[in-house]
């Protein structure tokens, strides 16, 4: 896979899958731009790891489901690369409870963060794309958001939309040789799953008997980066979690 003069902007990239998205886009020559919240150590290891691979790298810290600091996010990206071809709308966080105790801010900040953030940043990207005439959006949902998850009920309402979103911005941007897409992970070893052990009943449910690797999901992510002739698609990495 080849993305060599390619810029890559990611959101949520100083760790886990976001993390192994950039190095693995930066394996394939492409300078990365990562975008994260607040945890400026772990941001300035990732940029460190992706500039000994010899590319262009650089962090910037934003709240993606504020409007107007993503718009300045992208701008300063694109002031320093020159340009953005790819961007990876990976940010998310969960806020998990039972739908009868969950509270209104834990389900607004994920929808905020998770969606309206993916929504902030291909909003500020797309007009840096049409007029290119050409770019790739892969979108990070999930698995919950096909077949749900209990406890869930703010997560998988996000990735769902994150779904609906994917195959409509594949529609309205398809005529300028933009590709959008979405990667739906099964259960991924992370920081976010560290406390779920070998004997949950969740992996008896996984048919191939474990969890995947944020460096598989990173895999399929470039896969679509290099593809012209993929877009709408919502691809499952669940280990058959979800057949």
């Amino acid at each position: 896979m080849e993305l060599q003069n390619k810029v890559a902007l990611i959101t949520g990239g100083s760790r886990g899958i976001g993390k192994a998205i950039a190095l693995k886009l930066a394996s394939c020559g492409a300078d990365v731009a990562v975008i994260y919240a607040g945890d400026t150590a772990s941001a300035a290891r990732t940029i460190d790891e992706l500039s000994a691979a010899g590319v262009l790298a650089q962090s910037y810290k934003c709240d993606v489901s504020d409007f107007s600091a993503a718009k300045a996010a992208v701008e300063a990206v694109k002031g320093e690369f020159g340009t953005i071809d790819i961007l990876i709308n990976n940010a998310g966080v969960t806020r998990d409870g039972l739908i009868m105790s969950m509270k209104e801010e834990s389900f607004d900040e994920v929808i905020d963060i998770n969606l309206k953030g993916a929504f902030n940043m291909t909003r500020h990207c797309a007009s840096i794309f049409v007029k290119k005439h050409g770019g790739k959006i892969v979108n990070v949902s999930s698995i919950a958001g096909l077949i749900g998850n209990a406890g869930q009920a703010n997560y998988a309402a996000s990735k769902a939309g994150l779904i609906g979103l994917t195959k409509t911005v594949a529609r309205e941007l398809a005529s300028r040789n933009i590709c959008c897409n979405a990667v739906a992970p099964g259960f991924i070893s992370t920081d976010m799953t560290a406390d779920i052990g070998p004997d949950s009943p969740l992996m008896s449910s996984i048919p191939l008997g474990r969890p995947g690797l944020p460096e598989e999901v990173a895999e399929l992510v470039a896969f679509l980066c290099c593809s012209d002739y993929i877009t709408g698609e919502v691809v499952r990495i669940d280990g058959g979690l979800a057949i």
